[in-house]
């Protein structure tokens, strides 16, 4: 019965895992071969956009009003400074990526699509390198050489190139590099509060719809207002139908965002990245079977090339991310990064004495033996009237121990439950919060 109980969680969570994946693809191929197939009919991708974005916004909104009378909870705001300042560069860069994507479907295909947006990575590397957020590696050379070499590869010789749809989905994949990173260093802000992707999109739309509007207004509102598709209808049932349409792709774009959120927060941002991969071959062979597309063997090997490069960023990153993780000699409380987070915490946990418990099961530092928690739990309760009380030290037990024992502790709550963990023990234990560990 013991070995039957490990043996069901692992199955249900690759079940959760596979589910969410699928759940992913759906929306992500769908809303490309959805705006595909729209864009063969409604000859205005950057209205179309801009409906999408509006569908978002009514979405986001929605789900954090759900969500704050069900948490009783106020959602962030950002004040009109921060805003402007913080938000509005991203909001931008994300307007651009996605409307020069929508309008390159006028004139190229699915599979060059694919092929051309996956260049991203190699934008994202090199703008992060430019903003210091990369070191410069002999393997990120390599990386960028490969995504390149796959890129020539892919559209040299090939039967269906458009040069017009061509630049517009390389300018998008360039300004893509522009807009993950700035959606990066904006989302290490911890200030801002806009970890949540539902608080991030509600806070970009309005700057991305205000954003594309001026681009949408010189290339597309003449035509949009003479069209007999929306404002010079004749025929109602068409007007809904188009409508309708529009207002499903944006349920799917809201869709998308939301997925790759869930994917994450219950698995990881590696399987993202790994799921990535292999949806872009899932639509490259859709677009051959069902679009008809004419995937030549060297466009195969240029494709082929090119994903051998994000995957070897995606394992480098991986590493990185593993060593970080490692654990690391401690240091003074001044320098110590998990204090900080300690001390920036807003956010309390509710759980019944989790955190008492894991210090009882977990933390039993080698030069305390296993009592040193009955000692510091009344100085952390605030229970004792000083700091310098016998009644909080143990007999024997010099400084540099006691802190090591406290930092050991907290660190291993930080693993086990991330920042939320840390907020919890701020919370509930006094001496954190009030200016670190007792001596």
């Amino acid at each position: 019965m013991g070995r039957c109980a490990p043996d069901v969680a692992f199955v249900w969570r690759a079940v959760l895992t596979l589910g969410l994946v699928l759940l992913y693809y759906c929306f992500s191929i769908g809303i490309t071969f959805y705006n595909k197939w729209l864009t063969k009919s409604f000859h205005f991708p950057l209205f179309m956009t801009m409906l999408h974005l509006a569908v978002i916004f009514l979405f986001s909104a929605l789900s954090r009003a759900l969500v704050q009378c069900s948490s009783h909870r106020a959602r962030v705001v950002l004040s009109w400074p921060d805003y402007l300042r913080r938000v509005a560069p991203t909001a931008l860069a994300t307007a651009l990526d996605v409307g020069l994507s929508n309008w390159s479907f006028l004139y190229i295909t699915v599979s060059l699509y694919t092929m051309t947006k996956s260049s991203a990575v190699l934008f994202i590397l090199i703008f992060s390198l430019i903003f210091k957020l990369e070191e410069l590696r002999a393997a990120l050379v390599l990386v960028v050489l490969l995504i390149a070499g796959g890129l020539f590869m892919f559209t040299y010789k090939s039967t269906q190139f458009n040069i017009e749809g061509f630049a517009l989905v390389l300018g998008a994949s360039f300004i893509g590099g522009i807009r993950w990173t700035l959606t990066q260093m904006l989302l290490q802000k911890a200030e801002l509060g806009l970890q949540n992707p539902i608080d991030t999109m509600f806070h970009l739309q309005p700057l991305m719809f205000l954003g594309l509007f001026p681009l949408f207004a010189v290339f597309e509102g003449l035509h949009l207002s003479t069209s007999e598709k929306i404002f010079r209808f004749q025929d109602t049932g068409l007007l809904l139908r188009v409508l309708g349409s529009l207002f499903l792709g944006g349920i799917l774009a809201f869709g998308l965002g939301f997925s790759e959120f869930l994917l994450v927060s219950r698995t990881s941002s590696l399987t993202l990245s790994i799921a990535g991969i292999f949806k872009e071959v899932c639509t490259l062979l859709l677009a051959a079977h069902l679009l008809g597309d004419q995937i030549s063997l060297l466009n195969w090997l240029g494709f082929a090339l090119c994903l051998s490069g994000i995957s070897l960023h995606i394992a480098l990153k991986a590493l990185h991310a593993r060593g970080d993780s490692a654990p690391k000699p401690l240091k003074g409380l001044g320098s110590n990064p998990d204090l900080e987070l300690l001390l920036r915490s807003s956010q309390p946990e509710d759980e019944d004495n989790e955190e008492e418990e894991y210090f009882v099961a977990q933390g039993q530092h080698p030069s305390l033996g296993g009592q040193w928690y009955q000692s510091v739990a009344p100085f952390c309760r605030g229970e004792t009237g000083s700091r310098s009380q016998p009644s909080t030290r143990m007999p024997g037990v010099s400084p540099a121990s006691w802190d090591s024992a406290l930092l050991v502790s907290v660190r291993r709550i930080a693993g086990r439950r991330g920042t939320k963990g840390l907020g919890a023990v701020a919370s509930r234990w006094p001496c954190f919060a009030l200016g670190g560990i007792p001596h």
